[in-house]
């Protein structure tokens, strides 16, 4: 009961010394008089020992009531050492690999050219993971812009220009870092699929909250060849592309993906998150409703 909840053990502990202390006292005032001097100086000593113990709990209790739980979980000492050597391993050995094999390539052959594309997008997986390893409790934004400062390099060398429109709402509780990495690894499978299989030239990525609805609004969209036409028909959901991965993280942060066609065509994936405070799996009921003709 009192787990996770500090300050109600701080009163209960308080409330419980205070009975204890006065039931004390009103048993002496009727003993003292028929006790022995030895049980008279213990009885003494016992409520000299009651009231500070209720005064060592009394000065604990502000600081009690100030505690709060923490959004982000906090890894210990150990585990984050380890995370940090796991990276530092991927980035030293795995990534110089990779760099060295795309070096031996020549992108001028049309074979060595898909292999490069290939290597490239292994090197940009691996970069992310092992930013993603340091970072357990980093911000949305702060992990939205490590993400373009890795992609962007990328897409500028295929010619993909990248709209980035990222907006924090004052006063609006941001989302939580387990959100936030759920969040980004829909826009990093976004950004993956445009650069492997959207054929497009241009790519934007809004974030936005809606204050009416009391959600954040994500999208990435792209002016590629789109999606098949049973993939965007209402109720098909289309294998590959990792969509059933972003279903599954969008419905876990209590919100919902959808699909749009654009008239002027590409591909638009639209996620709507609600905030901390309301019920998740009714959010998502009502957005889904909302979707359907």
């Amino acid at each position: 009961m009192f787990r996770n909840r500090p300050p109600h053990f701080a009163l209960a502990c308080l409330a419980l010394c205070v009975v204890q202390l006065v039931l004390s006292l009103l048993l002496v005032r009727y003993i003292w008089a028929l006790s022995s001097p030895a049980m008279q100086w213990l009885t003494g000593t016992l409520i000299v020992i009651q009231t500070l113990l209720g005064l060592l709990i009394l000065v604990q209790v502000p600081r009690a009531l100030q505690w709060r739980p923490r959004r982000n979980p906090r890894p210990s000492a150990e585990l984050q050492a380890e995370r940090q050597r796991i990276a530092r391993e991927l980035h030293d050995n795995v990534g110089s690999q990779l760099v060295s094999t795309m070096g031996l390539l020549d992108p001028k052959l049309p074979a060595h050219s898909q292999a490069l594309r290939a290597l490239e997008q292994c090197l940009l997986d691996l970069r992310l993971v092992v930013d993603s390893m340091d970072s357990a409790t980093d911000s949305l934004e702060d992990r939205l812009a490590r993400l373009r400062h890795r992609i962007q390099p990328v897409l500028d060398r295929r010619g993909i220009q990248m709209a980035w429109d990222v907006k924090t709402a004052d006063g609006v509780e941001a989302p939580c870092a387990e959100r936030a990495q759920h969040m980004v690894a829909i826009v990093q499978e976004s950004l993956s699929n445009v650069l492997q299989h959207a054929q497009a030239t241009q790519v934007k990525v809004r974030l936005d909250h809606d204050a009416e609805q009391g959600a954040w609004c994500l999208e990435v969209c792209d002016n590629g060849r789109g999606l098949p036409e049973v993939s965007s028909a209402s109720g098909a959901r289309p294998s590959g592309f990792g969509l059933e991965g972003m279903r599954r993280r969008a419905l876990q942060m209590g919100g919902a993906l959808e699909l749009i066609r654009p008239e002027q065509g590409g591909t638009c994936i639209r996620v709507v998150v609600p905030n901390q405070g309301q019920c998740a799996r009714e959010y998502a009921h009502a957005v889904l409703e909302s979707q359907s003709p």
